[in-house]
Protein backbone atom coordinates (compact mmCIF):
# COMPACT_ATOMS: atom_id res chain seq x y z
CA UNK A 1 0.00 0.00 0.00
CA UNK A 2 1.32 3.46 -0.87
CA UNK A 3 1.66 6.26 1.64
CA UNK A 4 -1.15 8.04 -0.23
CA UNK A 5 -3.58 5.11 0.03
CA UNK A 6 -2.75 4.64 3.72
CA UNK A 7 -3.34 8.33 4.40
CA UNK A 8 -6.73 8.21 2.68
CA UNK A 9 -7.71 5.32 4.94
CA UNK A 10 -6.87 7.46 7.97
CA UNK A 11 -3.67 5.57 8.82
CA UNK A 12 -0.65 7.40 10.23
CA UNK A 13 2.30 5.35 8.99
CA UNK A 14 5.70 5.12 10.64
CA UNK A 15 7.06 7.40 7.92
CA UNK A 16 4.40 10.04 8.63
CA UNK A 17 5.11 9.89 12.36
CA UNK A 18 8.86 10.22 11.76
CA UNK A 19 8.38 13.24 9.48
CA UNK A 20 6.01 14.90 11.95
CA UNK A 21 8.57 14.49 14.72
CA UNK A 22 11.37 15.94 12.60
CA UNK A 23 9.28 18.87 11.35
CA UNK A 24 7.72 19.70 14.72
CA UNK A 25 4.14 19.25 13.50
CA UNK A 26 1.34 16.90 14.44
CA UNK A 27 1.26 13.49 12.68
CA UNK A 28 -2.31 14.21 11.62
CA UNK A 29 -1.08 17.32 9.79
CA UNK A 30 1.27 15.14 7.72
CA UNK A 31 -1.41 12.50 7.11
CA UNK A 32 -3.90 15.08 5.85
CA UNK A 33 -1.29 16.60 3.54
CA UNK A 34 -0.39 13.21 2.08
CA UNK A 35 -4.08 12.33 1.65
CA UNK A 36 -4.68 15.61 -0.18
CA UNK A 37 -1.58 15.19 -2.35
CA UNK A 38 0.01 18.44 -1.11
CA UNK A 39 2.72 16.42 0.69
CA UNK A 40 4.62 13.44 -0.71
CA UNK A 41 6.80 10.93 1.12
CA UNK A 42 9.20 9.29 -1.37
CA UNK A 43 9.68 5.95 0.37
CA UNK A 44 10.07 2.87 -1.80
CA UNK A 45 9.18 -0.28 0.13
CA UNK A 46 12.56 -1.77 -0.89
CA UNK A 47 14.80 1.11 0.26
CA UNK A 48 16.03 -0.47 3.47
CA UNK A 49 18.38 2.31 4.63
CA UNK A 50 15.79 5.08 4.28
CA UNK A 51 15.04 7.70 6.91
CA UNK A 52 11.97 9.21 5.22
CA UNK A 53 11.49 12.84 4.26
CA UNK A 54 8.31 14.77 3.59
CA UNK A 55 8.11 17.26 0.75
CA UNK A 56 5.27 19.73 0.42
CA UNK A 57 2.98 22.34 1.87
CA UNK A 58 3.64 23.35 5.48
CA UNK A 59 6.98 21.51 5.70
CA UNK A 60 10.54 22.81 5.54
CA UNK A 61 11.74 23.52 2.00
CA UNK A 62 13.81 20.53 0.92
CA UNK A 63 17.01 20.42 -1.14
CA UNK A 64 18.08 17.79 -3.67
CA UNK A 65 21.64 17.06 -4.82
CA UNK A 66 22.36 15.52 -8.21
CA UNK A 67 25.28 13.13 -8.53
CA UNK A 68 26.24 10.68 -11.24
CA UNK A 69 28.82 9.53 -13.74
CA UNK A 70 29.19 10.61 -17.34
CA UNK A 71 30.60 8.69 -20.33
CA UNK A 72 33.87 10.66 -20.08
CA UNK A 73 34.08 10.27 -16.28
CA UNK A 74 32.62 6.84 -15.37
CA UNK A 75 34.38 6.68 -11.97
CA UNK A 76 31.74 5.35 -9.56
CA UNK A 77 34.06 5.80 -6.59
CA UNK A 78 34.15 9.55 -7.13
CA UNK A 79 30.35 9.71 -7.26
CA UNK A 80 30.08 7.83 -3.98
CA UNK A 81 32.39 10.43 -2.45
CA UNK A 82 29.96 13.07 -3.72
CA UNK A 83 27.08 11.16 -2.16
CA UNK A 84 28.79 11.22 1.22
CA UNK A 85 29.63 14.91 0.84
CA UNK A 86 26.02 15.65 -0.08
CA UNK A 87 24.72 13.89 3.01
CA UNK A 88 27.25 15.65 5.24
CA UNK A 89 26.26 19.04 3.78
CA UNK A 90 22.60 18.44 4.56
CA UNK A 91 20.97 17.31 1.32
CA UNK A 92 17.44 16.06 1.92
CA UNK A 93 17.45 13.84 -1.18
CA UNK A 94 19.90 12.77 -3.88
CA UNK A 95 19.41 11.85 -7.51
CA UNK A 96 21.67 9.43 -9.37
CA UNK A 97 21.87 10.75 -12.93
CA UNK A 98 24.61 8.40 -14.11
CA UNK A 99 25.23 7.74 -17.79
CA UNK A 100 28.68 6.10 -17.64
CA UNK A 101 30.11 2.93 -16.14
CA UNK A 102 28.14 0.25 -14.32
CA UNK A 103 24.83 2.04 -13.79
CA UNK A 104 23.13 -0.76 -11.91
CA UNK A 105 25.99 -1.21 -9.46
CA UNK A 106 26.29 2.51 -8.68
CA UNK A 107 22.55 2.91 -8.15
CA UNK A 108 22.39 -0.08 -5.82
CA UNK A 109 25.38 1.10 -3.81
CA UNK A 110 23.89 4.60 -3.61
CA UNK A 111 20.66 3.14 -2.25
CA UNK A 112 22.57 1.03 0.26
CA UNK A 113 24.50 4.04 1.57
CA UNK A 114 21.83 6.73 1.38
CA UNK A 115 19.58 7.36 4.36
CA UNK A 116 17.74 10.05 2.34
CA UNK A 117 15.37 9.36 -0.57
CA UNK A 118 17.07 8.52 -3.86
CA UNK A 119 15.71 9.56 -7.25
CA UNK A 120 16.65 8.69 -10.82
CA UNK A 121 15.77 9.60 -14.39
CA UNK A 122 15.14 6.11 -15.85
CA UNK A 123 15.28 7.21 -19.48
CA UNK A 124 18.98 7.97 -19.02
CA UNK A 125 19.77 4.31 -18.44
CA UNK A 126 17.30 3.27 -21.14
CA UNK A 127 19.05 5.53 -23.65
CA UNK A 128 22.51 4.26 -22.60
CA UNK A 129 21.45 0.64 -23.04
CA UNK A 130 19.77 1.36 -26.40
CA UNK A 131 22.99 2.97 -27.62
CA UNK A 132 25.10 0.05 -26.35
CA UNK A 133 22.82 -2.72 -27.64
CA UNK A 134 21.30 -1.18 -30.77
CA UNK A 135 23.78 1.56 -31.66
CA UNK A 136 21.17 4.31 -31.44
CA UNK A 137 19.25 6.14 -28.73
CA UNK A 138 16.14 6.26 -30.93
CA UNK A 139 16.26 2.46 -31.12
CA UNK A 140 14.88 2.49 -27.59
CA UNK A 141 11.60 0.57 -27.27
CA UNK A 142 8.67 1.27 -24.96
CA UNK A 143 9.10 -2.17 -23.41
CA UNK A 144 12.78 -1.47 -22.82
CA UNK A 145 11.99 1.83 -21.10
CA UNK A 146 9.39 0.30 -18.79
CA UNK A 147 11.73 -2.59 -18.00
CA UNK A 148 14.32 -0.08 -16.79
CA UNK A 149 11.70 1.74 -14.68
CA UNK A 150 10.65 -1.54 -13.09
CA UNK A 151 14.28 -2.57 -12.49
CA UNK A 152 15.05 0.69 -10.73
CA UNK A 153 11.83 0.52 -8.70
CA UNK A 154 12.63 -3.03 -7.59
CA UNK A 155 16.09 -1.84 -6.48
CA UNK A 156 14.45 0.66 -4.12
CA UNK A 157 14.47 4.00 -5.98
CA UNK A 158 12.14 6.36 -4.10
CA UNK A 159 11.19 8.80 -6.86
CA UNK A 160 11.61 8.93 -10.63
CA UNK A 161 11.68 11.85 -13.01
CA UNK A 162 9.60 10.96 -16.05
CA UNK A 163 8.99 13.35 -18.93
CA UNK A 164 5.37 12.41 -19.55
CA UNK A 165 4.27 15.86 -20.75
CA UNK A 166 6.56 15.93 -23.78
CA UNK A 167 4.09 14.95 -26.49
CA UNK A 168 3.86 15.42 -30.23
CA UNK A 169 1.38 18.22 -29.58
CA UNK A 170 3.61 20.11 -27.15
CA UNK A 171 6.66 19.70 -29.41
CA UNK A 172 4.69 21.03 -32.37
CA UNK A 173 3.75 24.06 -30.31
CA UNK A 174 7.44 24.61 -29.55
CA UNK A 175 8.27 24.31 -33.24
CA UNK A 176 5.60 26.84 -34.26
CA UNK A 177 6.63 29.46 -31.72
CA UNK A 178 10.38 28.89 -31.96
CA UNK A 179 12.99 29.11 -29.23
CA UNK A 180 16.53 30.33 -28.70
CA UNK A 181 17.72 27.16 -26.95
CA UNK A 182 15.10 24.63 -28.11
CA UNK A 183 15.15 21.66 -25.65
CA UNK A 184 17.80 21.64 -22.90
CA UNK A 185 16.44 18.79 -20.77
CA UNK A 186 18.48 15.65 -21.51
CA UNK A 187 15.51 13.37 -20.85
CA UNK A 188 13.23 15.66 -22.81
CA UNK A 189 15.69 15.59 -25.70
CA UNK A 190 15.69 11.78 -25.78
CA UNK A 191 11.88 11.72 -25.87
CA UNK A 192 11.68 14.39 -28.58
CA UNK A 193 14.21 12.58 -30.77
CA UNK A 194 12.40 9.25 -30.32
CA UNK A 195 8.99 10.71 -31.18
CA UNK A 196 10.19 12.58 -34.26
CA UNK A 197 12.12 9.55 -35.52
CA UNK A 198 9.23 7.11 -35.11
CA UNK A 199 6.31 9.48 -35.69
CA UNK A 200 4.75 8.13 -32.50
CA UNK A 201 3.69 9.79 -29.30
CA UNK A 202 5.61 9.55 -26.02
CA UNK A 203 5.15 6.06 -24.50
CA UNK A 204 5.34 7.57 -21.00
CA UNK A 205 2.24 9.57 -21.90
CA UNK A 206 0.42 6.99 -24.01
CA UNK A 207 1.02 4.19 -21.49
CA UNK A 208 0.81 6.26 -18.32
CA UNK A 209 -1.30 3.60 -16.59
CA UNK A 210 1.56 1.13 -17.08
CA UNK A 211 3.84 3.55 -15.28
CA UNK A 212 1.32 3.98 -12.47
CA UNK A 213 1.09 0.23 -12.00
CA UNK A 214 4.84 0.02 -11.32
CA UNK A 215 4.71 2.95 -8.91
CA UNK A 216 1.79 1.41 -7.02
CA UNK A 217 3.60 -1.86 -6.43
CA UNK A 218 6.74 -0.27 -4.98
CA UNK A 219 5.36 3.07 -3.74
CA UNK A 220 7.58 5.06 -6.07
CA UNK A 221 6.77 8.77 -6.14
CA UNK A 222 6.39 10.25 -9.59
CA UNK A 223 8.28 13.45 -10.29
CA UNK A 224 6.69 14.69 -13.49
CA UNK A 225 9.63 16.21 -15.35
CA UNK A 226 9.73 19.46 -17.27
CA UNK A 227 11.24 18.21 -20.51
CA UNK A 228 10.39 21.49 -22.24
CA UNK A 229 11.72 23.77 -19.52
CA UNK A 230 13.31 27.01 -20.74
CA UNK A 231 17.06 26.91 -21.16
CA UNK A 232 17.48 30.68 -21.22
CA UNK A 233 15.55 33.73 -20.06
CA UNK A 234 14.32 34.44 -23.58
CA UNK A 235 12.40 31.14 -23.64
CA UNK A 236 10.80 31.44 -20.20
CA UNK A 237 7.04 30.96 -19.73
CA UNK A 238 6.40 30.29 -23.41
CA UNK A 239 3.63 28.23 -24.99
CA UNK A 240 5.54 24.95 -25.09
CA UNK A 241 6.44 25.15 -21.40
CA UNK A 242 2.85 25.95 -20.41
CA UNK A 243 1.37 23.30 -22.72
CA UNK A 244 3.54 20.71 -20.99
CA UNK A 245 2.45 22.02 -17.59
CA UNK A 246 -1.23 21.69 -18.53
CA UNK A 247 -0.62 18.06 -19.50
CA UNK A 248 1.24 17.41 -16.25
CA UNK A 249 -1.66 18.83 -14.27
CA UNK A 250 -4.00 16.31 -15.90
CA UNK A 251 -1.56 13.49 -15.12
CA UNK A 252 -1.41 14.59 -11.48
CA UNK A 253 -5.14 13.89 -11.27
CA UNK A 254 -4.74 10.45 -12.84
CA UNK A 255 -1.88 9.48 -10.52
CA UNK A 256 -3.74 10.57 -7.41
CA UNK A 257 -6.90 8.77 -8.49
CA UNK A 258 -4.98 5.48 -8.48
CA UNK A 259 -3.14 6.19 -5.22
CA UNK A 260 0.30 7.11 -6.62
CA UNK A 261 2.18 9.96 -4.99
CA UNK A 262 3.16 12.70 -7.42
CA UNK A 263 5.07 15.97 -7.58
CA UNK A 264 5.81 18.28 -10.49
CA UNK A 265 9.10 19.72 -11.71
CA UNK A 266 9.49 23.35 -12.66
CA UNK A 267 11.35 25.60 -15.05
CA UNK A 268 15.07 26.18 -15.31
CA UNK A 269 15.86 29.71 -16.54
CA UNK A 270 13.29 32.34 -15.53
CA UNK A 271 13.72 36.12 -15.03
CA UNK A 272 13.08 37.45 -11.54
CA UNK A 273 9.76 39.04 -12.42
CA UNK A 274 8.31 35.74 -13.69
CA UNK A 275 9.39 33.37 -10.89
CA UNK A 276 6.40 33.87 -8.58
CA UNK A 277 4.01 33.71 -11.54
CA UNK A 278 5.48 30.37 -12.60
CA UNK A 279 4.92 28.95 -9.11
CA UNK A 280 1.35 30.25 -9.05
CA UNK A 281 0.64 28.69 -12.45
CA UNK A 282 1.99 25.31 -11.36
CA UNK A 283 0.07 25.31 -8.11
CA UNK A 284 -3.14 26.20 -9.93
CA UNK A 285 -2.81 23.80 -12.87
CA UNK A 286 -1.46 20.92 -10.77
CA UNK A 287 -3.86 21.23 -7.82
CA UNK A 288 -1.25 22.16 -5.22
CA UNK A 289 1.04 19.20 -5.98
CA UNK A 290 4.49 19.69 -4.44
CA UNK A 291 6.62 21.79 -6.79
CA UNK A 292 10.24 20.78 -7.46
CA UNK A 293 12.28 23.52 -9.13
CA UNK A 294 15.72 23.59 -10.74
CA UNK A 295 16.87 27.00 -9.57
CA UNK A 296 15.23 28.83 -11.20
CA UNK A 297 18.28 30.48 -12.72
CA UNK A 298 17.53 34.19 -12.99
CA UNK A 299 20.31 35.22 -15.38
CA UNK A 300 22.20 33.43 -18.15
CA UNK A 301 25.55 35.22 -17.84
CA UNK A 302 27.14 33.85 -14.63
CA UNK A 303 28.88 30.54 -15.41
CA UNK A 304 31.01 29.62 -12.43
CA UNK A 305 28.52 31.31 -10.11
CA UNK A 306 25.30 29.58 -11.09
CA UNK A 307 24.89 28.21 -7.56
CA UNK A 308 24.37 31.84 -6.51
CA UNK A 309 22.10 32.56 -9.47
CA UNK A 310 20.07 29.50 -8.58
CA UNK A 311 19.87 30.41 -4.90
CA UNK A 312 18.43 33.82 -5.78
CA UNK A 313 15.72 32.23 -7.92
CA UNK A 314 15.18 29.41 -5.45
CA UNK A 315 14.57 31.79 -2.56
CA UNK A 316 11.93 33.65 -4.55
CA UNK A 317 10.32 30.44 -5.82
CA UNK A 318 10.18 28.86 -2.37
CA UNK A 319 8.77 32.04 -0.85
CA UNK A 320 6.06 31.91 -3.53
CA UNK A 321 5.22 28.31 -2.62
CA UNK A 322 7.77 25.97 -4.24
CA UNK A 323 8.48 23.03 -1.94
CA UNK A 324 11.66 21.41 -3.22
CA UNK A 325 14.85 22.96 -4.63
CA UNK A 326 17.25 21.10 -6.87
CA UNK A 327 20.70 22.45 -6.20
CA UNK A 328 22.86 23.94 -8.91
CA UNK A 329 26.64 23.82 -8.52
CA UNK A 330 29.32 26.32 -9.64
CA UNK A 331 30.10 23.87 -12.47
CA UNK A 332 26.62 24.16 -14.04
CA UNK A 333 26.93 24.76 -17.82
CA UNK A 334 30.69 24.09 -17.55
CA UNK A 335 31.39 20.48 -16.60
CA UNK A 336 30.91 17.62 -14.17
CA UNK A 337 30.94 18.95 -10.58
CA UNK A 338 33.60 18.01 -8.07
CA UNK A 339 33.01 17.00 -4.47
CA UNK A 340 33.56 20.61 -3.38
CA UNK A 341 31.15 21.86 -6.07
CA UNK A 342 28.52 19.51 -4.67
CA UNK A 343 29.04 20.89 -1.20
CA UNK A 344 28.84 24.52 -2.34
CA UNK A 345 25.69 23.83 -4.36
CA UNK A 346 23.90 22.24 -1.42
CA UNK A 347 24.80 25.02 1.01
CA UNK A 348 23.62 27.69 -1.45
CA UNK A 349 20.30 25.90 -1.98
CA UNK A 350 19.83 25.35 1.77
CA UNK A 351 20.36 29.08 2.37
CA UNK A 352 17.70 29.85 -0.23
CA UNK A 353 15.27 27.36 1.27
CA UNK A 354 15.79 28.62 4.81
CA UNK A 355 15.33 32.25 3.77
CA UNK A 356 11.98 31.26 2.26
CA UNK A 357 10.98 29.20 5.29
CA UNK A 358 11.32 32.28 7.51
CA UNK A 359 8.74 34.04 5.32
CA UNK A 360 6.49 30.98 5.05
CA UNK A 361 6.35 30.66 8.83
CA UNK A 362 7.85 27.17 8.94
CA UNK A 363 8.25 26.04 12.52
CA UNK A 364 11.71 26.76 13.93
CA UNK A 365 12.99 28.83 10.99
CA UNK A 366 12.74 32.30 12.55
CA UNK A 367 13.79 30.92 15.93
CA UNK A 368 17.04 29.66 14.41
CA UNK A 369 17.90 33.18 13.24
CA UNK A 370 16.94 34.70 16.59
CA UNK A 371 19.21 32.29 18.43
CA UNK A 372 22.08 33.24 16.12
CA UNK A 373 21.42 36.94 16.76
CA UNK A 374 21.57 36.36 20.50
CA UNK A 375 24.87 34.50 20.14
CA UNK A 376 26.31 37.36 18.09
CA UNK A 377 25.20 39.89 20.67
CA UNK A 378 26.99 37.88 23.34
CA UNK A 379 30.10 37.39 21.15
CA UNK A 380 29.59 33.68 21.81
CA UNK A 381 31.67 32.29 18.99
CA UNK A 382 31.21 28.61 19.77
CA UNK A 383 27.46 29.07 19.70
CA UNK A 384 27.59 31.06 16.47
CA UNK A 385 29.68 28.45 14.74
CA UNK A 386 27.44 25.61 15.87
CA UNK A 387 24.37 27.46 14.55
CA UNK A 388 25.91 28.22 11.14
CA UNK A 389 24.31 26.57 8.12
CA UNK A 390 27.87 25.48 7.19
CA UNK A 391 29.66 25.11 10.55
CA UNK A 392 32.78 23.65 8.94
CA UNK A 393 33.45 26.67 6.73
CA UNK A 394 32.48 29.17 9.43
CA UNK A 395 34.85 27.59 11.92
CA UNK A 396 37.69 27.44 9.40
CA UNK A 397 37.36 31.14 8.53
CA UNK A 398 37.13 32.14 12.19
CA UNK A 399 40.25 30.21 13.12
CA UNK A 400 42.26 31.27 10.06
CA UNK A 401 41.58 34.98 10.38
CA UNK A 402 41.59 35.66 14.12
CA UNK A 403 44.29 35.20 16.77
CA UNK A 404 43.46 32.59 19.38
CA UNK A 405 41.48 33.95 22.31
CA UNK A 406 40.39 37.21 20.65
CA UNK A 407 36.91 38.18 21.81
CA UNK A 408 35.95 40.23 18.76
CA UNK A 409 36.94 39.56 15.15
CA UNK A 410 39.65 41.13 13.02
CA UNK A 411 37.10 43.02 10.93
CA UNK A 412 36.36 45.53 13.71
CA UNK A 413 38.66 44.58 16.56
CA UNK A 414 38.46 47.12 19.39
CA UNK A 415 35.79 49.03 17.45
CA UNK A 416 33.34 46.11 17.60
CA UNK A 417 29.85 47.63 17.64
CA UNK A 418 28.37 44.74 19.62
CA UNK A 419 30.87 45.17 22.45
CA UNK A 420 30.97 48.98 22.47
CA UNK A 421 27.21 49.45 22.55
CA UNK A 422 26.91 46.84 25.29
CA UNK A 423 29.49 48.82 27.28
CA UNK A 424 27.78 52.18 26.58
CA UNK A 425 24.29 50.95 27.41
CA UNK A 426 25.28 48.60 30.20
CA UNK A 427 23.25 45.82 28.62
CA UNK A 428 23.65 42.36 30.00
CA UNK A 429 25.91 40.02 28.06
CA UNK A 430 23.75 37.66 26.07
CA UNK A 431 20.69 39.90 25.88
CA UNK A 432 19.17 40.74 22.52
Amino acid sequence: MTQLLAARKGEITKAMARIADREGVEPEFVRRGVAAGTIVIPANINHQALDPQGIGKGLRTKVNANIGTSPRFPDTGQELLKLRAALEAGADTVMDLSTGGDLNALRRQTLAESRVPVGTVPIYQAAVEALENRDSIVALTADGLFEIIERQAADGVDFVTVHCGVTLESVERLRRQGRVTDVVSRGGCFIVGWMLHHGLDNPLYKEFDRLLDICLRYDVTLSLGDGLRPGCLADATDRAQLQELIILGELVDRARDLGVQVMVEGPGHVPLDQVAANVALQKSLCREAPFYVLGPLVTDVAPGYDHIVSAIGGAIAATAGADFLCYVTPAEHLGLPTVEDVREGIIAARIAGHAADIVKGIRGAREWDLTMAQARKALDWDRQLSLAIDPEKARRLREERNPAGIRECTMCGEFCAMRLVSDFLGTTKGSC
